[in-house]
């Protein structure tokens, strides 16, 4: 099979390097460019030792430059912080590349949502109607037609595979839901931030941006399209004092009382065909541990009759389902290709 040439922008943060680490073994996607501004002139396993012995480790790193990518690629990653991205994928796609966007800038439809939570003003709302939302159980049909795909955001991952099948059904509530989500560090991205130092996040366990996380309308926004009504959730986040992964323990209302056998067929069966979402058995809760690394959601079910709640756990790692793996299936999916070429991976375990 002929391979297709790929570029990344902002090869040095942790999606990034988890995007190397993917693409130096994919069986077609080809990294042929790496942007940084800071290590420009470097080969690539100067900044990550573990890509030695890797061709693509010998690539040298570049100024990113929109026409060097043009001429080079056929797609590109953005791996940049919001607010820069809109302007590198307005350019590229220009020049007629496909583009899939880390950032949060093309997640939201709406171009005055984006401004309100993120600060600033969509530079290119003309573009926000193309994006689609590369969440592959939901979308894939989409993302394989569309030339921007708006990655999701990790927590966002965790919950709306959590809650999908239960709205669709309409078991539960769709007002009081609570996201109680737990991240480990890298989420905060590689950035030199004293609150993440090693000994501010070790033995030690926080609540942040309760209320007002810039995940929230993304989640909402997601939700309220599989509900076909307007959702609100109460989102909160924790850090936790590990490297990667996400846990969330996601409350709703059932709307009936009813037995977890009958939610967990519910379930399974919503979730047959899509091999990367495990419904754990009965009895059996997820931990970070065991999707480490992997492009697995690993889900939980507990009915509390006392409470009349359903109460479902989901467990994924950030970087790589919450953000660069899930980010090389939508690649994948765009590029004709099986969405799960080159994420065959077994958990990382310690």
């Amino acid at each position: 099979m002929e391979m297709i040439p790929v570029g990344l922008v902002g090869v040095t943060g942790y999606t990034g390097m988890e995007l190397a680490r993917i693409l130096v073994t994919h069986p077609v996607l080809r990294l042929t460019r790496a942007t940084s501004r800071a290590e420009a002139g470097k080969p690539l396993k100067a900044i990550y030792p573990f890509l030695q012995g890797f061709p693509a480790g010998d690539l040298s790193i570049t100024a990113p430059d929109a026409a060097d990518l043009a001429a080079a690629c056929r797609l590109v990653f953005l791996a940049v912080p919001h607010g820069a991205a809109m302007d590198y994928a307005a350019e590229l796609l220009a020049a007629g590349l496909s583009v899939v966007d880390l950032s949060a800038d093309f997640r939201l439809t709406d171009a005055a949502v984006y401004a309100a939570w993120y600060g600033l003003p969509h530079r290119h709302p003309d573009l926000l109607p193309e994006a689609v939302y590369g969440l592959p159980e939901l979308y894939a049909a989409s993302i394989k037609q569309t030339k921007l795909t708006a990655n999701p955001g990790c927590y966002p991952t965790s919950v709306i595979l959590g809650l999908t099948p239960a709205l669709s059904a309409g078991l539960i509530a769709t007002d009081g839901i609570v996201a109680d989500s737990k991240s480990g560090s890298s989420g905060a991205g590689r950035k030199a931030n004293t609150p993440m130092l090693f000994c501010e996040v070790h033995d030690s366990f926080r609540a942040y941006s309760l209320g007002k996380h810039r995940h929230t309308p993304e989640i909402e926004q997601e939700l309220s399209k599989v509900a076909g009504s307007d959702i609100t959730v109460s989102f909160n986040p924790h850090l936790l004092p590990i490297d990667r992964g996400i846990l969330s323990t996601i409350y709703t209302r059932l709307l009936r009382p009813m037995p977890v056998e009958e939610v967990h067929a519910l379930y399974d069966e919503f979730y047959a065909d899509k091999p990367w979402v495990r419904v754990l058995p009965l009895g059996k809760l997820p931990e970070t541990r065991h999707v480490r690394g992997t492009m697995f959601c690993d889900i939980g079910l507990v009915v509390d009759p006392r409470t009349e709640r359903l109460i479902v756990v989901s467990a994924i790692d950030n970087l790589c389902r919450g953000a660069s793996g899930q980010a090389v299936a939508c690649a994948n999916l765009m590029c004709g290709l099986p969405v799960d070429a080159g994420l065959h991976f077994a958990p990382m375990m310690p």
